[in-house]
């Protein structure tokens, strides 16, 4: 059995609140590039895992952007040493077992509902921000077969910059996949072109 989320009417409040207050005062900025267009339909978010704060950032996100009630998959022994979190929309996942099949049929439950967002890692470990090549597991391709309706697929790539800034800058780059493939090897492709390219992109930039 699988941990499955839950939005408590104390909890998830504070943990958005929590998000702004923790980002204003370690970051210098949020710099957020790309558009997003509402379409009424639930939303999954492909996103590199860069830190522990990428969570944080996404509460940001849906707050400035999305409107809509998050969810995000963890794995199991850090759920449960977090439990709270539990009662903020994160469910478990845990690698190697069978549940696995269980947490990925409930991810795409939770995408059968407009009024939902969904955070994915597709590559389920979190790695260096300098990595620009990302290896994705099967699991979304597994979740986007087994949901029923439209979903709307936007990438999110975050990089954090210091400049000549004593915090560092937040780098938040999106971009909608409108493609009709959802095979992990083409979803990766996209990705890890449009990770290119918001690098490139940041290496062009000047003090900001």
């Amino acid at each position: 059995m699988i941990l499955k989320a839950s939005h408590h009417p104390v909890i998830y409040p504070f943990l958005q609140v929590y998000s702004l207050w923790k980002i204003k005062r370690n970051f210098h900025k949020v710099f957020i590039s790309g558009k997003y267009h509402e379409k009424g339909k639930p939303v999954l978010l492909i996103s590199n895992h860069i830190s522990w704060w990428d969570g944080f950032w996404v509460v940001y996100l849906n707050i400035k952007f999305f409107h809509r009630i998050f969810y995000f998959m963890m794995l199991e022994e850090q759920l449960r040493k977090n439990i709270f979190l539990n009662r903020a929309g994160g469910y478990s996942v845990k690698k190697g077992s069978r549940s696995i099949i269980e947490s990925l049929d409930y991810t795409s439950e939770l995408l059968g509902e407009k009024k939902n967002l969904v955070l994915m890692f597709p590559q389920g470990k979190i790695e260096s921000v300098h990595n620009q090549m990302i290896t994705f597991e099967r699991g979304i391709e597994h979740v986007l077969k087994k949901v029923k309706g439209k979903v709307q697929i936007l990438f999110l790539v975050n990089l954090i910059d210091y400049f000549s800034n004593q915090k560092p800058g937040l780098y938040m780059y999106l971009r909608e996949y409108e493609g009709s493939d959802f095979t992990t090897e083409t979803l990766q492709n996209e990705f890890n072109g449009f990770l290119a390219a918001c690098i490139a992109e940041n290496i062009g930039k000047r003090n900001s």
